[in-house]
């Protein structure tokens, strides 16, 4: 039973290119998970959802014009930042308004530009959905060099970003400069789509960006605490997607995008099971004492 059982666990990691694209997963789940943890503080969920997509033209053109994703998806990640700061200067409508016209708009530009070429099907679905094992020696260094630098940002900016997600105005006072530190936030999102893209896809890198700090932040009491716990996460679900996607013959990129979403609700119903039987464990107690109490008057 416990040779099988490892066995099982160890087949989809045999060959070469199952390694990478179990490296290039870690990779992208630890970048992911650093950049997400700010941005589930600061309630820019919905953004981090709208950008992810919107930088999805920028690699669409650069596959087209053969030239490297990064420069592609930065282009688009600026276009996509000023066309929000546009609307939300120029019309009354809210930030919300903005970002829904921008994220379809952008998602719809990235699919019309990659129709236009003779492998639309094979290039839509690399770039939307990734391909987790197609990841090269190349890319691994790529991602290694991103997650590098996402992280001496991240530590770099601690401060501003901690004081940004809890009180802009406070940061403000404080002589942090919030908007820089936006601006920073802001192409450390990029970066890590960037380098997600191709072992998760631009549409599903989403999953590992907000599920693993989401359900961090259900037991994490700390900003340390929650990103090392999102990180955890992030490496344990991509592990285990890629392991029953081997198993079971589902998408790799699909399956680890959605571990971490199965991880936070199964978390979020231990923690609410866990606070009621508190309460039922604490009310007899309350009524004992409250019992005595009255006796000795």
């Amino acid at each position: 039973m416990g040779t099988s059982l490892v066995t099982w666990l160890t087949d989809p990691f045999l060959l070469g290119f199952q390694q990478r694209s179990l490296a290039g997963g870690v990779l992208a789940g630890l970048m992911s998970a650093v950049v997400g943890t700010w941005l589930v503080l600061r309630g820019m969920s919905f953004f981090g959802d709208a950008f992810v997509h919107g930088v999805v033209p920028g690699i669409a053109a650069a596959v087209v014009l053969d030239i490297n994703p990064a420069i592609g998806a930065a282009i688009a990640a600026a276009v996509m930042v000023a066309g929000i700061e546009l609307v939300n200067r120029q019309t009354a409508l809210k930030e919300d308004t903005a970002i829904g016209l921008l994220f379809v708009g952008m998602l719809a530009l990235g699919v019309i530009i990659i129709s236009s070429t003779d492998s639309y099907t094979g290039s839509l679905t690399s770039i939307l959905f990734g391909d987790a094992l197609g990841v090269t020696t190349e890319d691994l260094l790529g991602q290694g060099a991103l997650a590098v630098g996402i992280v001496v940002v991240s530590v770099l900016l601690y401060r501003p970003f901690l004081a940004m997600a809890f009180n802009r105005d406070k940061a403000e006072l404080l002589g942090m400069h919030p908007r820089r530190a936006h601006a920073a936030l802001l192409v450390l999102v990029a970066a890590a789509v960037i380098g997600s893209y191709r072992s998760v896809g631009t549409l599903l890198v989403f999953g590992l960006l907000v599920g693993p700090p989401a359900t961090a932040a259900l037991v994490a009491r700390t900003v340390p605490r929650m990103m090392a716990l999102a990180a955890a996460v992030s490496v344990v679900s991509v592990w285990l997607g890629l392991v029953l996607s081997y198993h079971l013959g589902t998408a790799g990129s699909a399956t680890m995008a959605i571990i971490p979403i199965v991880f936070f609700f199964v978390t979020l119903t231990a923690t609410r099971l866990r606070v009621r039987l508190r309460r039922v464990t604490a009310a007899p107690e309350r009524t004992s004492t409250g019992r005595e109490t009255n006796g000795d008057h």
